[in-house]
């Protein structure tokens, strides 16, 4: 594995040249390499038909179920791009701020479910903002400057 890359869950690999392939012809004769037994060696529980599942301990309980569960993820739970405030301070004087701008600036990355402005930070100058949510602050401190807060 290279060094300029960090190890995270995200971009786990197994290392070179340790996966084999699995799309051999199994049960052809000795000179396939994977004949006889096909490759399951001789005898014993998982060269027989109805081995035991994945994760199966033998009888032991199993790891996953070992382990405590916390916390669960809700199935309608809507992701919101955050923006604060003094994020918006590098547009010009005037102009219109929306999603599409935003991208471009490379404040948000992606819109996912909205996009919503928060009052953290600084802002000194008029601008039109159209986005899908504002906090009361933010938008408290847009109309102050003479600037318009829409929400889509």
């Amino acid at each position: 594995m290279s060094t300029e890359h960090s190890l995270e869950l995200s971009n786990l690999r197994p290392a070179e040249g340790s996966k084999h392939s699995n799309n051999f012809r199994r049960g052809r004769g000795h000179g396939s390499g994977n004949g006889k037994t096909a490759g399951k060696g001789h005898k014993g529980q998982k060269a027989r038909s109805g081995a035991p599942r994945v994760g199966f301990e033998g009888g032991q309980m199993p790891l996953y179920r070992r382990i405590p569960k916390r916390g669960f993820t809700p199935r309608n739970q809507k992701e919101i791009v955050i923006v604060n405030i003094g994020q918006l301070e590098q547009f010009e004087e005037g102009s219109l701020v929306d999603i599409n701008t935003l991208l471009e600036a490379g404040i948000i990355k992606a819109r996912k479910d909205g996009v919503k402005v928060l009052a953290k930070g600084k802002l000194t100058k008029k601008l039109d903002v159209r986005v899908d949510m504002f906090s009361k602050a933010a938008e408290e401190k847009i109309k102050a400057l003479g600037g318009t807060a829409e929400e889509m």
